[in-house]
């Protein structure tokens, strides 16, 4: 086994992003083939790919962007490199260690600009997994309560992101079941991962502040379409759902054309605003009106105009 691969140390310090290469901070290798490794460096280290041995007291008190020669064997032919980097924030959602299925980074991107998260923004987060969106909500500067049924999920969390953000991040993962209710009050944002969201209405409703916005990524249209019905019957409108599909390009020379292959669908997000009752029962920001018995289709008393 490598020395030093991501993971192996639970605890280690929040990434660095300026200065020289650190022993004990997280970098990405990345060999001649564009094979892309996630490892933290330790003095002494050592990490093994098919590339060859990259000596970690290679790279420790360089700058990013270095190529590392690779230790190989005598006679293995020409020389190979590691180009190496810090990781940036994609990248150890994609790299880092996981037990559920993480939010993809096109997908972490749209929902922190859909669910207008900002600095200082107190956001409850349902369905904590491995805590990659965690780590971009964090970055975006809000504070983060998580919901998490699985204690070693929630463990995996708290590690991913006190490597990934620093120990004293704004991040407390608890062990509770949203779907029985939520005890906080004047919530900015409230996200949710999971198979049922339309069961966390009534709760988000009383947690949220008025405009908090409601945020919610689930994989099927079918999940998407019950949320999407159950919205206002809890004062939330303004309701949105889209989906992003990402398309990389191959451009070399005069060779230009789409990749092969891309991200497409992933998951479904949708995003509403909490007015109240209110608002949702006259028909505002989307909600389907609903009439009272004694109004004209006007909205005019009987007997008026």
């Amino acid at each position: 086994m490598s020395a030093g691969a991501a993971g192996a140390e639970d605890g280690g310090a929040a990434e660095t992003h300026r200065g020289p290469l650190r022993a004990g901070e997280r970098v990405l290798a990345v060999d001649g083939r564009d094979r892309r490794y996630l490892i933290r460096l330790v003095a002494g280290g050592s990490f093994h790919s098919h590339a060859g041995v990259l000596e970690h007291d290679d790279a420790i008190g360089r700058e990013e962007g270095c190529l590392v020669e690779a230790r190989r064997r005598e006679g293995a032919g020409r020389a190979r490199f590691y180009l190496v980097m810090r990781p940036t924030l994609s990248d150890v959602v994609v790299k880092m260690p996981r037990g559920a299925q993480v939010i993809y980074p096109k997908d972490l991107a749209a929902i922190l600009f859909e669910a207008d998260v900002f600095p200082g923004a107190r956001v409850l987060e349902a369905g904590v997994g491995s805590g990659a969106l965690s780590m971009a909500l964090l970055r975006a500067g809000a504070s983060v309560l998580g919901f998490e049924l699985r204690e070693d999920f929630a463990n995996r969390a708290r590690n991913n992101v006190a490597e990934a953000i620093g120990p004293g991040a704004a991040f407390t993962v608890v062990q509770r079941d949203v779907y029985e209710g939520i005890e906080e009050r004047d919530l900015d944002r409230v996200v949710l991962d999971l198979p049922e969201p339309w069961r966390v209405l009534p709760h988000a409703a009383l947690a949220l502040r008025p405009g908090g916005i409601l945020c919610a990524y689930l994989p099927t249209i079918n999940q998407t379409a019950e949320l999407r019905a159950a919205l206002h019957q809890h004062g939330f409108v303004l309701a949105s759902t889209s989906e992003l599909l990402r398309r990389t390009w191959h451009v070399e020379g005069r060779s230009v054309r789409p990749d092969h292959r891309m991200v497409a669908h992933t998951g479904f997000l949708t995003t509403a605003r909490l007015a109240g009752l209110a608002a949702a029962r006259a028909g505002m920001g989307g909600a389907e009106r609903v009439d009272d018995e004694d109004e004209n289709e006007d909205g005019a008393e009987p007997g008026e105009g």
